[in-house]
C-alpha cells in the first residue's frame, strides 16, 4: 500500500518542473552554448601546450654563432670557430651559412635585391647540438680563445618569451573553461529558481499531500541535469565538428592552422557533457533546497 501511495506522488513530482517553457530552453541553450565555447577553450589550452613544446624543442637544441670582423680576418676566424665546434661535446652538426642563404635571411626586412657582397655583414655558423645539449658558456670561453670575434646566440632571449607566452595561453583556456563551467552554473540556478517560484503553489500541495523537501527537490534536479546533458551533448558535438573543420596544422607551426585536437586529445570533449551534468546537478540542488526552505 505504501508502494502505491509514493507512486501518484513520483508522477505528480515530474510534473512541478514543466517540461517545455523558457527555462527548458533557456537551459538547454545555455548548455549548449557554453559547451560550444568549451571545446574552443580546451582545444586552444591543448595547442598552446603543443606549441610551447614545439617551440622549446625548436629552440632549445639550436644555436647560432655570428662573427664579426675585419675582412682580411674571417676566413681565419671562421675556421677557428669551427674547429672549436668540432671538438665540443653535444655538437651532432654545424654549417657555415653562404652569402645566397645570408641574403635570404634578410630579404623579409630588406628585400631580395640586398647588395650582400658589398655589405660588412657577419658570417652565420648555424649549430645543432642533440642529447642534453652543450655547456653554453663554456662554449663562450672556448670561442673567445680562439676566435674573439665569434658570438655565440643560444636563442635563449627567443625561447624564453615565446614559451611563457604560450603558457599564459594555455593558462588562459584553462581560465575560460572555469568561467564558462561558473556562468553555466549561475545561468542553471536561475532558470531553477525561475521554476520554482513559477510552481510555488504546486509546491504548497504537494507539502499537503505529504510530500518531502528532499523529494520535490529531486524533481527539479533530475529535469534541469538532463536538460544540461542533453544541451551540453548537442554543443560539444557542433563544437568538435567546427574544430574538425579548421585547417589542419602547418608544417612551419603555424599556431591559428594548429588550434586542435590530436590523438587522445579528441577524447577530452566528451568529458564536458557529464562536467556540465554535475555542475547543473549541484547548482540545482543547491537552489532547489534554498527555495523551499524560503516557502517554509
Amino acid at each position: 500500500m505504501q508502494i502505491f501511495a509514493i507512486s501518484p506522488q513520483w508522477a505528480t513530482a515530474a510534473r512541478v518542473v514543466p517540461p517545455a517553457g523558457h527555462t527548458a530552453q533557456l537551459t538547454v541553450f545555455v548548455a549548449g552554448a557554453m559547451a560550444f565555447l568549451a571545446v574552443f577553450a580546451l582545444a586552444l589550452s591543448l595547442a598552446s601546450s603543443r606549441l610551447a613544446e614545439r617551440w622549446e624543442a625548436a629552440l632549445a637544441h639550436s644555436s647560432t654563432v655570428r662573427i664579426s670582423a675585419p675582412a682580411d680576418q674571417v676566413a681565419a676566424q671562421v675556421r677557428a670557430a669551427e674547429a672549436v665546434l668540432a671538438a665540443t661535446p653535444g655538437i651532432e652538426k654545424y654549417r657555415t651559412l653562404g652569402p645566397e642563404e645570408t641574403q635570404a635571411l634578410l630579404s623579409p626586412w630588406f628585400g631580395p635585391d640586398l647588395p650582400v657582397e658589398s655589405l660588412p655583414l657577419p658570417v652565420l655558423i648555424e649549430v645543432t647540438s642533440g642529447g642534453d645539449g652543450v655547456d653554453a658558456e663554456g662554449l663562450r670561453l672556448r670561442l673567445q680563445a680562439e676566435a674573439p670575434s665569434a658570438v655565440l646566440d643560444d636563442h635563449t632571449r627567443w625561447r624564453e618569451p615565446l614559451v611563457a607566452a604560450a603558457a599564459r595561453l594555455r593558462f588562459l583556456g584553462l581560465l575560460s573553461l572555469v568561467l564558462i563551467g561558473a556562468a553555466t552554473a549561475a545561468m542553471v540556478t536561475l532558470a531553477a529558481q525561475a521554476s520554482l517560484a513559477a510552481n510555488r503553489q504546486v509546491i504548497r500541495v504537494l507539502r499537503l499531500v505529504g510530500a518531502r523537501d528532499t523529494f520535490i527537490a529531486r524533481a527539479f534536479v533530475r529535469r534541469f541535469t538532463l536538460r544540461a546533458l542533453g544541451g551540453a551533448a548537442g554543443g560539444t558535438v557542433l563544437g568538435l565538428i567546427a574544430i574538425a573543420l579548421l585547417p589542419r596544422a602547418a608544417e612551419e607551426g603555424g599556431f591559428l592552422t594548429g588550434l586542435g585536437f590530436t590523438g587522445w586529445g579528441w577524447f577530452w570533449p566528451l568529458l564536458i557533457p557529464p562536467f556540465a551534468a554535475v555542475t547543473a546537478f549541484v547548482a540545482t540542488r543547491v537552489a532547489a533546497f534554498k527555495n523551499l526552505r524560503g516557502l517554509a
